[in-house]
């Protein structure tokens, strides 16, 4: 199970501090959890799955997908954890500056985006 914990923190982008963080245990708890010193208790395993939509079985034995087949709100929430995490200061900068555009301005951005896509 410990090379699983250390799969699914590097796909979510996130140190072990802040995969620590985000679950409210510091990086030595996911040091030993990764290094096979500790085994995650099984209420530890259900906070992880819980977070991050995590598959349960797949953390457990590795059979199936890593995450559950997530709603588009649950998909937006760990795409938007994953940014928050990330090193790209560009995209953060972006996202907080349209999150403040007028709704007019808004719309101007989402055209032009459209229009890049080809849509």
């Amino acid at each position: 199970m410990q090379e699983r914990f250390r799969e699914l923190r590097k796909a979510l982008g996130l140190s072990q501090d802040d995969f620590g963080r985000k679950l409210g245990v510091t990086r030595g708890v996911i040091t030993n959890i990764e290094l096979g010193k500790v085994p995650p208790k099984d209420l530890f395993v259900s906070l992880v799955c819980d977070t991050f939509g995590v598959n349960r079985t797949w953390i457990e034995t590795g059979e199936g997908e890593m995450f559950n087949d997530l709603g588009p709100d649950a998909a937006f929430e760990r795409l938007c954890t994953e940014i928050a995490a990330s090193d790209d200061e560009f995209l953060k900068r972006a996202m907080r500056a349209y999150w403040e555009l007028s709704d007019d301005r808004k719309q101007a951005v989402r055209d032009f985006i459209d229009q890049l896509a080809g849509k």
